[in-house]
């Protein structure tokens, strides 16, 4: 047995928590320079916001409809999530997080009632932190998913599905008749991993519900289809077939990459950026456990603006696979300089780390260069932990520049609220 803890609205409810003026009304967050709608309170959802609609076509309904818009405080959420994922696992002996808001509980030998276990956990969470959550609970990974959002729709739209199946959701539980009567009611691209491509091919077929999805028989799924929908169908009829990934498997490549609040023309201010982004890329590197044999850069304008349009990007193979922010940084820098040309507003930049391995395979050759070659992981350790106690940015490279808004390519958040977790100076205070 599994069990899907969910946040509702994560991000909504987490500025909720320090704000409960907001509960209520409308209320989006913005992504990064306050583009996009990234999370909707379910009052702003039932105004027709779509999820990733831009912030100019739906500011209007600040007037109209009350809406408020925040810019992201993704410290903020980061932080509400490690304590909304230390109380989820008190459900059962093993966890997944699986996003920031998302984490899968194994139930294998949890004694007693499951449902009622879930609304003990969910309340938990909710009167320790703030964060209203739901829960759902099945035999396979994939169906304690389609629960929890079974308990989600239940709770925000009363008559969608049986009231009792709110906020937590065991299927498991259900008589046979009951389960195929809410399988029936659930459209099939609710199914996890069942993307639009495949919802059209799917329907074109008289598949149009999890419960047409589930009396298909796998073998024929696999010959039509693929070998993942096919494990998909046998999640749904009861067989597990996706394991709990206790530990996050290490990626491929790293990315750090940003849209500038305005346009950035010199390369002063660039070799700024891409210094902060290479290092970010590497720390994530280290966090990992792995070394990078590439470097890429890349930096373009607008495509949404009518000036000259430019874009180019280069890779650099590294002399030997490293994760030393100093060795990813200047390398970075070289490519910067390149590809940089004068007379264009670029609007992104971003550093991507490549043809990365594991930090135990050593390379060894004739020592050509003393100092790239020395072993300064000591030092990466050092800086790291500091960082990691003082916050991001405490110690850096002196090529990222003085940190703070004052930087020219620094995103726009101008509704970003305190860091109430995060920061000593923004901590609420309390007086009798």
């Amino acid at each position: 047995m599994y069990a899907l803890v969910d946040g509702n609205n994560f991000y909504v409810s987490c500025e909720r928590v320090f704000r409960p003026s907001l509960v209520g009304h409308p209320v989006v967050i913005l992504s990064n320079n306050d583009g996009c709608a990234i999370a909707r309170s379910n009052e702003a959802k039932a105004l027709g916001i779509a999820m990733g609609a831009p912030w100019f076509e739906i500011r209007h309904l600040a007037e109209s409809s009350g809406l408020v818009a925040l810019s992201a405080n993704f410290a903020l959420y980061g932080d509400m999530s490690d304590r909304m994922m230390s109380l989820a696992a008190g459900l059962g002996p093993a966890q997944e997080i699986y996003s920031i808001d998302e984490s899968f509980i194994d139930l294998t030998g949890v004694r007693g009632c499951l449902l009622e276990r879930g609304f003990k956990v969910r309340t938990r969470i909710l009167d320790w932190i703030g964060i209203p959550c739901c829960v759902g609970i099945g035999s396979t990974k994939t169906l304690a998913k389609l629960a929890n959002h079974i308990a989600k729709t239940a709770e925000r739209k009363p008559g969608s599905y049986p009231a009792h199946l709110a906020q937590v959701c065991n299927l498991a539980s259900l008589a046979p008749a009951v389960l195929e009567e809410v399988l029936a009611a659930t459209a099939v691209n609710e199914v996890w991993g069942v993307g639009r491509r495949l919802t059209a091919q799917l329907g074109e077929s008289g598949v149009h519900t999890v419960l047409d999805l589930a009396r298909l028989e796998p073998g024929m799924v696999r010959r039509r289809w693929s070998v993942v929908l096919e494990r998909t169908v046998r999640e749904l009829q009861g067989m597990p077939c996706i394991a709990l990934e206790l530990a996050p498997a290490r990626k491929q490549e790293i990315a750090c990459t940003r849209s500038f609040g305005h346009p950035v023309t010199s390369l002063a201010d660039l070799s700024e950026a891409v210094t902060e982004f290479a290092s970010r890329a590497a720390h994530k590197l280290r966090g990992q456990g792995s070394l990078a044999g590439q470097v890429l850069v890349f930096i373009r304008t607008s495509p949404f603006r009518p000036e000259a349009q430019y874009s180019r990007s280069i890779s650099l193979p590294l002399r030997r696979p490293s994760a030393d922010t100093g060795v990813i940084v200047a390398a970075a820098l070289r490519g910067l300089r390149a590809i940089y040309r004068p007379g264009y507003q670029l609007a992104k930049a971003g550093v991507m780390l490549l043809e990365l391995q594991p930090n135990t395979v050593l390379q060894a050759e004739l020592d050509l260069q003393a100092d790239e070659a020395s072993d300064r992981s000591g030092l990466m350790a050092a800086m790291d932990n500091l960082n990691q106690r003082y916050g991001r940015g405490t110690v850096q490279m002196a090529s990222a520049g003085l940190a703070g808004d004052r930087r020219a390519w620094a995103m726009k958040q101008e509704r970003r609220t305190p860091g109430y977790t995060t920061c000593w100076a923004d901590m609420p205070v309390v007086r009798a």
